[in-house]
């Protein structure tokens, strides 16, 4: 009999929900099969059996909490002895797996495990419940032979959504890493190994020239947080310690971590350390660099070896950049897309930007034209709210979203991704600002949140910010609706009295969803986001 521990996800959560189980005990499951829901803090995550058998028993009731390394269920696999009466329970402190050096003749352990009367067990890269399989890995943070501590960042690994930092379960010295860097780690599969520190005061210790090149190259990727704000914590490795609820908490306030004090073990802040830091008055907007209008620039690709002359050079597609492939061919083959252009100009647009611009940096925001195309958006769509809907699977029913999420192609190092500033509806132009500021920071560092990457509900992509001026973009399903906006150009132009005029032009070309989506109604919400974007101070009325 075997126990299926929750998994640790990487991202801070020790603890989660049961919300549902799709199983019973004695019920037979098949690899992959779905059983059980959870509610971390950050999302429904569902868990999938890591392999075909029996389950024999559930330890966490639905509505109780499971922890994190815990057991959550016990499972008979297929061809596995049935558990006698009479055994005694298998011991909950033993990992998922061992790894076949603890499982190897006595002298064979002594030639190859490290002194200790532990036995060595596996880490197994977990399912964090969103259909991934695979990811690779990017940078290790330690080498074998190293000392671990607790929570101690390991390695960094790229899933077809984000770069995933994972830590160590305990404390113990790693005595190998089963997957290399650059190479494909599966889920459920061992990823490294290591000896548990019984005592559990092992230190780590001092890293040797190979895991000092580690750190040094991983250093770009790496959050690294700002020296200064008083009393901020900051954990053992360099980070400040939160769990990811208070994250959150701290970013809808447009606070920086940093700059609250924590009061938990090594500086960790807790959801009363931002409260109170709220009540006092002491709230500052995050201070980020500065981004551009709408896409964070793309650090700096690392060196390609190059082929010899006349070959041919093969780089495999991961990541990312795997997923954009395949959602792009799956939106432009199910999706009969409807293209329709216009010109918008914007001198009143730029002139207000730039006698809004002071007053955006006093509070460390980039003003860019972007937070008005999305303030302009959310007004329009109350005119033709189909432009901010889904269809369901069937392609029965339309779905009317009550928020708009607006997403952003944002070219990061990892490739295309879209972020999505949440409830643009209900927010003022500076906190669209604020949190555009936020992403495109974030997507430079590769570190762009999953929560950040999901609910969208339409799309703009700015090729003018590489100065294109029309582009024909292909839809981000589920959403119903993109819009590509070209670079603005100062042309001349008859003005009502039929006067020659220099104005400021931008070209734009949407994408509709043809099932139901027709040219009236894309023209009628094109019309209606020009008429906010042309005369912006109308924008004002709508406001509340």
């Amino acid at each position: 009999m075997s126990d299926f521990k929750l998994p640790d996800i990487g991202e801070g959560i020790v603890e989660c929900e049961v919300v549902e189980w799709r199983v019973s005990e004695g019920e037979e499951i098949a690899e992959d099969q779905p059983v059980v829901e959870v509610m971390t803090d950050k999302a429904l995550v569902e868990i999938t059996a890591p392999e075909a058998g029996r389950v024999t028993r559930l330890y966490v009731a639905k509505g109780d909490i499971a922890k994190v390394h815990a057991p959550l269920f016990a499972y008979e696999a297929v061809g596995e002895e049935p558990a006698t009466p009479d055994a005694p329970p298998r011991p909950r402190v033993e990992e998922e797996a061992v790894s076949p050096a603890a499982e190897a003749p006595p002298a064979a352990q002594a030639s190859t495990a490290p002194a200790s009367s532990a036995k060595t067990k596996d880490f197994i890269l977990p399912d964090i419940g969103e259909g991934i399989v695979e990811c690779e890995v990017v940078e290790w943070r330690v080498a074998e032979g190293e000392a671990i501590a607790e929570d101690q960042p390991l390695v960094d690994v790229m899933t077809d959504k984000a770069l995933v930092e994972i830590t160590a379960p305990e404390a113990g010295v790693v005595s190998k890493l089963h997957v290399a860097k650059g190479e494909i780690a599966k889920v459920h599969a061992p990823l490294f190994a290591y000896v548990p520190d019984l005592a559990g005061e092992s230190e780590p210790a001092p890293a040797s020239s190979g895991s000092v090149a580690s750190a040094e190259s991983s250093a770009s990727i790496a959050p690294c947080a700002a020296v200064g704000g008083e009393g901020g914590g900051r954990g053992a490795y360099g980070r400040t310690p939160a769990s990811p609820a208070v994250r959150r908490l701290v970013r809808e306030h447009g606070l920086s971590l940093d700059a609250v004090a924590g009061s938990g073990k090594d500086g960790r802040v807790l959801k009363e350390d931002v409260l109170r830091h709220l009540e006092h008055g002491e709230a500052s907007p995050t201070q980020e660099a500065a981004t551009s209008t709408s896409a964070a620039s793309p650090a700096k690709p690392a060196p390609v070896p190059q082929a010899a002359e006349g070959e041919v050079r093969v780089e495999p597609i991961r990541g990312v950049r795997a997923v954009m492939a395949r959602r792009m061919v799956e939106s432009a083959t199910t999706i009969p897309h409807f293209q329709y252009g216009e010109e918008i100009d914007v001198t009143e647009l730029l002139a207000l930007r730039e006698r809004l611009k002071p007053l955006a940096e006093a509070q460390q925001v980039r003003l860019t034209l972007m937070p008005f195309f999305m303030k302009a958006l959310a007004l329009a769509v109350r005119e033709e709210p189909i432009l901010n809907a889904r269809l369901n699977a069937e392609v029965t029913e339309i779905h009317y979203l009550p928020s708009v999420n607006v997403g952003m192609a944002v070219d990061s190092q990892s490739g295309l991704i879209v972020p999505n500033v949440k409830h643009v509806e209900r927010r003022s132009v500076l906190e669209v600002a604020r949190e555009i500021q936020r992403l495109t920071g974030a997507a430079r560092e590769g570190r762009v949140a999953q929560e950040d990457l999901k609910g969208g509900t339409i799309s703009i992509s700015n090729i003018g910010a590489f100065g294109g001026t029309y582009a024909a973009p292909i839809i981000n399903a589920p959403e119903l609706a993109i819009v590509a906006i070209g670079k603005s150009q100062w042309l001349p132009r008859f003005d009502a009295q039929g006067e020659l005029a220099k104005r400021a032009i931008m070209t734009v070309t949407w994408a509709g969803d043809h099932r139901v989506i027709d040219g009236g109604t894309i023209a009628r919400f094109c019309n209606a986001w020009k008429g906010y974007l042309e005369a912006p101070e109308t924008m004002l009325l709508h406001l509340g």
